[in-house]
């Protein structure tokens, strides 16, 4: 999916101008790349969280630049809550591009019917393919993966021209029984409970408060 983007460009750079820019709704942006000038955006925050819904990674720059760009990085805040910066790449639709993409997981793993539990080893896999057929995401059926068994990048449904860079034995799922509820010598033990405290020198707790 390419989402369309109103870009404007930045007069100024430096940390004062970007903290005026983002108070004002604006994410900073450097496009560069295909050997041209770099330029420095300002990119509405509203339109930023849009990419984020859409799990966009190609995007139409209209307004002060005309240009296809992929998004090459994202910089968070340190609460990994805004997008404070964007790194952005000149593409042509033809070209090919290197980039991770989501791997979703489709089905009912049979494992979990087994009493397993169905766990995720990896989200993301790197995939080689044309600017212009990025897909939004890859889908791994589970639905015949059993107790003990996992799912591999190369069992990724791939779309034609999408090429797999990850190691193709790189494992993405598995189904692994519950921890065992009794330990080497059979006693029975509470999954989840709150460990003992033992205060030191042996006295009670409320003698250390």
């Amino acid at each position: 999916m390419t989402d369309v983007i109103q870009a404007t460009k930045r007069d100024s750079t430096g940390t004062a101008a970007t903290r005026r820019l983002r108070r004002a709704g604006n994410v900073p942006a450097v496009l560069y790349g295909h050997g041209e000038a770099n330029e420095h955006l300002a990119i509405p925050q509203s339109q930023v969280k849009g990419l984020l819904r859409h799990h966009s990674k190609m995007i139409k720059l209209t307004g002060a630049v005309e240009e296809t760009a992929l998004v090459s990085e994202m910089q968070w805040d340190p609460l990994g809550i805004e997008v404070i910066h964007m790194d952005l790449i000149r593409v042509n639709l033809k070209e090919k591009v290197e980039l991770t993409v989501s791997v979703e997981l489709h089905g009912e793993a049979a494992g979990t019917r087994e009493g397993g539990i169905l766990l995720e080893n990896l989200r993301e896999v790197e995939v080689r393919c044309s600017a212009g057929a990025i897909p939004e995401s890859l889908i791994l059926d589970v639905n015949e993966l059993h107790l003990g068994e996992n799912a591999t990048a190369s069992q990724l449904q791939l779309p034609e021209g999408v090429e797999l860079l990850t190691d193709g034995d790189a494992v993405l799922a598995h189904v692994e029984a519950p921890r065992a509820q009794q330990d080497e010598e059979g006693t029975e033990v509470q999954v989840g409970a709150e460990p003992e405290v033992i205060s030191k020198g042996g006295g009670d707790a409320e003698d250390d408060a």
